[in-house]
């Protein structure tokens, strides 16, 4: 069952096949979202994808499931109160995606958060608690410089006068997207389907949408259905256009940067929040197994969507904020990993100055033809804005009494994604559950939840799917075989940026290994030499690209590691 739910020829073939009643256009995670929160209430359901599933913003995250101290120091109380309400539902929902992240916020004697504003912020932790962040079990702490040095010895012992602690929570953003999609799929019958992108919409004599054309491997499928939803991030103004002749643009697109550098130049064993110099924000430092990341970046962005990039004024940016705070000091060389990606912000004519300071709250917007278009959010509150545009589906498009079959309200708030049922069992088995080490078990368990079961019994029969994928980092062969076998991944791009995240956390050792893994995937995919030959090609032309436009260096992971 689970492959042929989930399989993309046999969605290919129902998606020519079967009268739906909604098309969600986008595979991100609010796409994702609205796919499961429409197929869940009993509606017909396709989600179709012009790339990979997650592969614009919703994989370039930062990877945190949070409530956004920051966003309740602007005021924004009610954006907090659903954010916390949801990073309770998804640790409930998806126990192996989402796991809590303890944070450290240093007061500096010189800082934007000094001894004077400490009390403040120590009011707005309390806030922060009240408002949920307490529902993750834990409450915040005034600690002092010597234990906030224990957490982070590498901070500066001159300027630190004390920090807070407090708690939230993260998960790997393109796993979760692919795991809601595919339990839309699986549980509920919807038709996933990537690589395949719309490229109009046929309407009916009343002027509304009954077709969506879809080209997908060279031929174009013309798919009938009485909604559209839009969720496509930041692309949803050239989507509209598909809809309305001349749509106003809604959004103002912000840029976000990650650098992914050597865990033991920090030595953070939680996050750490610092201040940026001579700018009123603060940057993230987390913990990833021998590595960490640094993010983010929050700029107005103009450039071409499909291919945001990070720059050397975006590394100067982040490793300027981390080098001001801390005894250590970070260089180009040190960069093994970077990703940009766009947020998809709601334009706001009141807002004239930094997207920083727009609302990352979400909009929908429904047109006379019946497409549904929603921008905005962000990745913790995904659930919630895709329950609010199938309610506006079925209210206002669809009609509440025109489907007899279908459910009013949303159900997502108590489904549980895929993997969460065994997880524990999963871990409980450990040792006994296979002959790899028990972290690895962990490390599967983390990523498919009971479903890791299927990864372990590949590398128990396969010995050498249980190597690693890419020397240095956590992933097996297992997973690369996995991720094309059952998860729709049709690239080596796909396996090493997104089914694992191999190409952010050693982007050279990713091109190094990329034919390796053509290899592997190629004869599940049914590619020749010379197809294997081509995706290593552009593979390694993207990693290249993506190096030499923030102007690093290529790096070898165990360099920066041993050092």
């Amino acid at each position: 069952m689970l492959a042929a739910a989930f399989d993309r020829t046999v969605a290919l073939q129902r998606l020519g096949d079967t009268h739906f009643d909604v098309v969600v256009v986008g595979g991100g995670i609010t796409g994702a979202g609205c796919a499961l929160d429409a197929a869940s209430r009993g509606l017909r359901t396709a989600l179709v994808e012009r790339g990979d599933f997650a592969a614009g913003t919703s994989s370039k995250s930062s990877k945190l499931v949070h409530g956004g101290l920051r966003y309740l120091q602007q005021g924004d109380v009610r954006l907090v109160y659903e954010a916390l309400a949801e990073r309770h539902r998804l640790r409930r929902n998806a126990p192996h995606l989402v796991k809590v992240l303890p944070f450290l916020i240093p007061v500096f004697s010189d800082g934007p958060i000094s001894s004077r504003t400490a009390r403040a912020m120590g009011t707005a932790m309390w806030m922060y608690d009240v408002t949920g962040g307490a529902r993750i079990g834990r409450l915040h702490q005034r600690l002092t410089a010597e234990e906030a040095r224990a957490h982070v010895p590498t901070l500066r012992p001159e300027r630190l006068q004390s920090s807070y602690l407090y708690y939230d929570a993260r998960a790997d953003d393109a796993r979760l997207c692919l795991t809601v999609a595919r339990t839309a799929a699986v549980e509920f019958g919807a038709v996933a389907v990537n690589s395949a992108e719309v490229t109009g919409f046929g309407k009916d004599a009343a002027g509304r949408v009954h077709t969506v054309e879809v080209v997908a491997d060279g031929r174009t499928v013309s798919v009938t259905t009485d909604a559209v939803v839009n969720a496509t991030g930041v692309w949803a103004d050239r989507v509209a256009a598909l809809d309305e002749s001349d749509p106003p643009p809604s959004l103002r697109p912000a840029k976000g940067v990650h650098l992914t550098v050597p865990w033991h130049k920090v030595a953070n064993d939680i996050a750490v929040v610092l201040p940026v110099p001579g700018d009123d924000r603060s940057v993230f430092v987390v913990p990833w197994g021998e590595l960490a990341y640094i993010g983010t970046t929050d700029t107005d962005y103009g450039g071409p969507l499909d291919d945001p990039q990070c720059t050397p004024g975006d590394v100067a940016y982040l490793l300027g904020a981390v080098n001001a705070a801390l005894t250590t000091r970070l260089t180009e060389a040190d960069v093994v990993g970077t990703w940009a990606g766009l947020r998809p912000l709601v334009a706001d004519p009141d807002v004239t100055a930094r997207t920083a300071d727009l609302s990352r709250r979400h909009h929908i917007h429904r047109s006379g033809a019946g497409v549904v278009t929603v921008t905005g959010g962000k990745l913790t509150t995904y659930r919630d804005m895709a329950a609010d545009t199938i309610d506006e589906v079925v209210r206002h498009v669809l009609g509440i009494g025109a489907v007899d079959r279908i459910r009013r309200r949303s159900r997502t708030r108590h489904i549980r994604l895929l993997g969460a049922d065994g997880y524990d069992e999963v871990l409980a088995a450990g040792d006994d559950l296979s002959s790899l080490p028990a972290d690895t078990v962990r490390h599967l368990a983390d990523r498919y939840g009971g479903d890791a079961r299927t990864v372990l019994a590949m590398a128990e029969a396969d010995p050498s799917l249980a190597e690693p994928l890419v020397p240095g980092l956590p992933y097996l062969r297992a997973e690369a075989l996995y991720g094309a076998r059952y998860e729709m991944a049709r690239s080596v791009d796909d396996v090493l940026s997104r089914r694992t995240r191999a190409r952010l956390l050693a982007r050279d050792d990713s091109a190094r290994v990329a034919p390796e893994v053509a290899a592997l995937i190629g004869p599940e995919l049914g590619w020749d030499q010379t197809e294997q030959e081509r995706q290593v090609s552009a593979y390694r032309s993207s990693v290249t690209a993506e190096r030499q436009a923030a102007h690093l260096p290529e790096v070898a992971l165990d360099a920066v590691l041993g050092a």
